[in-house]
């Protein structure tokens, strides 16, 4: 994407050329400043991934790791009635399963590849700020600070499409402007149709790895269409990225059609009926457009109000007549991905009495680095009077949309559901990790965007305090975030749920029945700690299956342990474990 050309500040961030191909000695060295960055990013997500040890974002997490060991040859699970989960990210996943079968040691490696696919995100960055019009150490410098945004890191701890949905998007954005803007003259057909069926592979890959891919690959093929009719690009061109698009989610369906079956045995919760109901009657809109409109609100909020100045400068490019038309369309389709990813999201989801169904920012992190990467380079380029008109505009539509959260929800916020998972950047912002304060997170957001536009407007000195208070604060963000919430989640869900003291000696591979009243957020995780064959689910009233080993019951309370078996455990069987937990009580007995 390359924005309009605004007058440039008297400090360097501005490229004299960034579209002119750099010499070969240049290319190569910064080719090597990326590879040492990678590597830095990388290290960076596994450092504070370190105490990740089990699934705790459930039952997501677990849906893509039970796919994933399923691709491997391992047992399937049942967790019927959740929401079904693609098979396009537990391909990545893979390469753990073949390298551990101890699920903690498989998980560690798991977290080892969402970092390293995670820090790409730098390297995209660079060259989308490079299209932005920034010289090279400015585009690396930014590019290191957004790629540390909580939005950008905080998901890598966690066995979630949203640890690489980032790289991925921005990748297809990137290859979609070089196919819609690239010379054919120079660069040649053959080469301009390869960064449009690259664009194509991204866009189905993001079909078959997540619901919001969805709309990612509707919109990627309605650019398509658009630039064949436009007559931007020959119709042959685009057909070979429509195929690639075609080929890739068609791919992603079969894969999926096989996983969910054997995931899913007993149905999966179908978003498609409540979807519809809500963008078709007077009541779903009503839903819909304010929990979009929070969505968008944690957008700005969680990325310092950054991505608003970015969403300003797309919309900005989209209506200026003055733009390449290829590159207004390509800021159209970002507009409606955003659009579409936050209506769409929220229009699916259940009413749950959870202050995340009115503010969350999951769903739109996809897209906050390439946002916030446009906003930095706005205040880094851009005339005085448009980074002032641009932080006034992003000020007035975030309060905006404040008092509407308020007018819709505020008053509910002390009876709903708090869950710190939601919230790592609004957590921060406050420094609150166990409630959320709309208030004070938008005041925070808003004065940490006044001091990076106050920054940008002192010149030199301004530009490299609002880099490297960037870097900062994203880094500060994501490593509180990761001590106050993942560390603290996996620890309570580990003591809740551990089997080490239930299995036995190290090798053993009981067969293992789990009472069905056991907390589903325990025994999805002992499915997945169970890694040897497919667990059992009985109904107490029925009594564990014969073959069983080792049977775990649900505890109610004011029962002893050892009287937790119905009617007296059978001769051989004694307890070897037992919880009380905030999450669910349960006791192990083995054979």
């Amino acid at each position: 994407m390359k924005a309009a050309s605004p007058p440039p500040l008297p400090h360097p961030a501005r490229a004299a050329s960034p579209d002119s191909p750099p010499p070969s000695a240049p290319a190569r060295r910064w080719g090597l400043w990326l590879l040492v960055g990678w590597l830095v990013q990388a290290g960076i997500r596994v450092a504070l991934a370190a105490g990740q040890t089990i699934p705790v974002a459930n039952p997501d997490e677990t849906g893509y790791l039970f796919a994933a060991r399923l691709l491997t040859g391992g047992p399937a699970a049942d967790i019927s009635h959740s929401t079904p989960y693609r098979g396009g990210y537990p391909l990545l996943l893979l390469p753990a399963f073949w390298l551990a079968d101890d699920p903690v040691t498989v998980y560690r490696i798991v977290m080892v590849i969402n970092a390293l696919v995670g820090a790409l995100l730098l390297v995209a960055l660079f060259v989308l700020l490079r299209r932005l019009g920034l010289s090279g150490p400015w585009a690396y410098g930014a590019a290191h600070a957004v790629a540390l945004l909580p939005a950008a890191v905080f998901f890598t701890q966690y066995a979630l499409t949203d640890a690489i949905l980032p790289v991925v998007l921005l990748g297809w954005l990137l290859l979609t402007h070089s196919w819609l803007t690239a010379d054919p003259g120079s660069a040649g057909p053959v080469r301009v149709a390869l960064h449009g069926a690259g664009a194509g592979l991204l866009a189905g890959y993001a079909y078959a790895t997540h619901s919001r891919g969805t709309v990612v690959l509707a919109v990627h093929l309605v650019l398509v269409l658009v630039a064949v009719v436009a007559r931007w690009r020959p119709w042959w061109s685009a057909a070979v990225g429509a195929a690639a698009a075609g080929g890739v989610a068609l791919a992603g369906g079969a894969l999926n059609g096989w996983i969910w079956p054997r995931l899913y045995p007993r149905g999966s919760y179908e978003m498609g009926a409540m979807l519809l109901e809500r963008i078709t009657t007077p009541s779903g809109y009503g839903w819909t457009i304010p929990v979009g409109l929070g969505q968008i609100w944690y957008l700005v909020v969680g990325t310092w109000g950054l991505a608003g100045i970015g969403l300003a400068a797309v919309l900005g490019v989209a209506v200026r007549r003055g733009a390449a038309p290829q590159v207004r369309a390509l800021a159209c389709a970002v507009l409606a991905t955003v659009a579409g990813i936050a209506f769409a999201t929220a229009a699916a989801l259940p009413d749950e009495q959870r202050i995340a169904n009115h503010a969350y920012g999951r769903y739109l992190a996809c897209l906050a680095p390439t946002l916030v990467a446009v906003g930095v380079a706005v205040l880094l380029t851009a005339a005085r009077r448009t980074v002032a008109a641009a932080g006034a505009a992003t000020a007035a539509v975030t309060a905006a949309l404040a008092v509407l959260i308020e007018w819709r929800a505020g008053g509910k916020f002390a009876g709903y559901v708090h869950f710190p998972f939601d919230f790592p950047e609004t957590g921060f912002l406050t420094w609150t990790w166990d409630g959320f304060h709309l208030w004070a997170a938008t005041l925070a957001g808003l004065a940490l965007l006044g001091l990076a536009i106050a920054a940008a407007l002192r010149g030199r000195r301004g530009a490299v305090a609002l880099v490297c208070g960037l870097l900062v604060v994203d880094l500060a963000a994501s490593a509180a975030a990761a001590w106050n919430i993942s560390r603290p989640f996996v620890r309570q869900m580990a003591a809740a749920a551990d089997l080490s003291g239930s299995i036995g000696p190290a090798g053993s591979r009981p067969r293992v029945a789990v009472d069905g009243a056991i907390e589903w957020k325990i025994w999805v995780i002992q499915l997945y700690l169970v890694s040897w064959e497919e667990v059992t689910f009985f109904d107490v009233r029925q009594g564990p299956p014969a073959e069983a080993e080792l049977v775990l019951f649900r505890w109610e309370p004011g029962t002893p342990a050892e009287r937790t078996w119905p009617g007296g455990a059978p001769p051989g069987w004694r307890v070897v474990d037992s919880r009380r937990t905030v999450e669910g009580d349960w006791v192990a007995w083995r054979r």
